[in-house]
């Protein structure tokens, strides 16, 4: 059981708020960081059949069920239960009675927004960061961390990262997010997500997506938006500002987890990814994603977009607002080139008040260039602590 920094957080707000939900991928961790923070709160999973049944049919008769409150897992499989649940805490003054955790976004935000507005307090769970995962496995290469992924059973079982994904696509991302939308043609479906995998740490392009797919621009758009509320593909916006500078409108794609990535490209083990094309992209995958958890296992809601002009220059990412943004290079090279500093240098003449640069690199030695703070990506984590705090 690996410690979570989001357990101080969540036990802060339960003392604040009568409810708190905690949305995240399917087997992220929820369901074990709710019940190791609250050891003595009933456990209700609405995933079994009767359960859900009788939260649906009777849903103030089951909540009845547990005066003290319950941890409610799932609770997007019984969505109108939150209406209800209204009615029990504007009833009861008491703080922390129920915890909801769920893994599909989008739908339970909507939900909780209408039902439960002022009433619950917000978070997000994704798979472990760098700075949760015990120092042996922080050791790893970075080929061996980007193919392992950063699912907790991977690491505390030992599980063969292949064979983890393959059962996760089939068990939740394929069951899950059909019961969302209907996809008639499964497999096409299947080519849509692994061309999306294809296209890692690049611009959406819905038009080429699609017709890749062979499905139309708007079925393209409902699937990456059916993709991102089951928190498998995440999109970096990018960063817009009043200069005079034309700065590219279309996000970028990346993956919750680079070991799920891995997978729908065909990789089977890290040294067929060190070999891999979209090595560049995966290695850029795995520093935006530690970045957006570092924010978001603190409880807090980080801004993250990347920088990009219509000739090319860019910084991959940019943590925090405006001025205060800090810019982020990404490269995926062990050994540190001149030319690496390209975007960098241009966006501090755009933005000379910004903070100075960080270049994340595949290399293992941390120093300063020419102002540049260059680290490996295990000390991101410390670095953006130390400059956010």
């Amino acid at each position: 059981m690996y410690k979570r920094l989001l357990e101080p957080v969540l036990a802060a707000l339960a003392r604040q708020y009568p409810v708190v939900t905690i949305t995240g991928p399917r087997q992220s961790g929820k369901t074990t960081l709710c019940r190791r923070v609250f050891p003595g709160k009933a456990y209700v999973s609405l995933e079994n059949p009767d359960t859900r049944r009788l939260a649906i049919e009777d849903p103030r008769g089951f909540l009845s069920g547990y005066p003290d409150g319950a941890i409610l897992d799932e609770v997007q499989r019984a969505p109108e239960l939150l209406s209800y649940l209204q009615e029990v805490v504007d009833k009861d003054p008491r703080k922390g009675v129920f915890i909801l955790t769920g893994s599909q976004q989008f739908e339970i935000m909507s939900r909780v927004t209408q039902s439960l507005a002022g009433r619950t307090a917000l978070l997000k769970l994704l798979p472990l960061s760098l700075e949760e995962l015990p120092r042996a496995r922080r050791a790893m290469s970075v080929d061996r961390l980007m193919f392992s992924g950063f699912y907790p059973r991977v690491h505390k079982e030992g599980l063969d990262p292949a064979g983890f994904y393959g059962d996760y696509l089939e068990t939740c991302v394929e069951r899950d997010l059909r019961q969302l939308v209907s996809v008639k043609d499964l497999n096409t479906f299947q080519r849509f997500v692994r061309l999306c995998a294809g296209r890692v740490g690049g611009l959406l392009n819905l038009h080429s997506l699609g017709n890749d797919a062979g499905v139309s621009h708007t079925t393209a758009r409902a699937w990456v938006t059916l993709l991102q509320a089951g928190y498998i593909v995440f999109l970096l916006e990018p960063y817009h500002a009043n200069i005079r500078k034309r700065l590219v409108k279309t996000p970028k794609l990346y993956f919750y987890d680079t070991g799920l990535a891995c997978r729908l490209l065909g990789i089977e083990n890290e040294r067929q990814l060190a070999r891999d094309p979209l090595r560049g992209g995966l290695f850029e995958n795995l520093v935006v994603l530690e970045a957006l958890k570092h924010g978001l296992h603190r409880g807090l809601r980080p801004e993250l977009s990347f920088y990009r002009d219509n000739v090319g220059n860019e910084v991959d990412l940019l943590y925090g607002r405006d001025a205060d943004a800090i810019p982020i290079e990404v490269k995926a090279g062990a050994t540190v080139a001149g030319d690496f500093f390209k975007g960098l240098f241009h966006y501090a003449k755009v933005f000379p008040k910004s903070p100075g640069g960080v270049l994340v690199y595949a290399g293992k030695e941390e120093y300063v260039h020419q102002g540049v703070k260059i680290i490996a990506p295990r000390g991101l984590h410390s670095l953006l602590a130390d400059r956010t705090d």
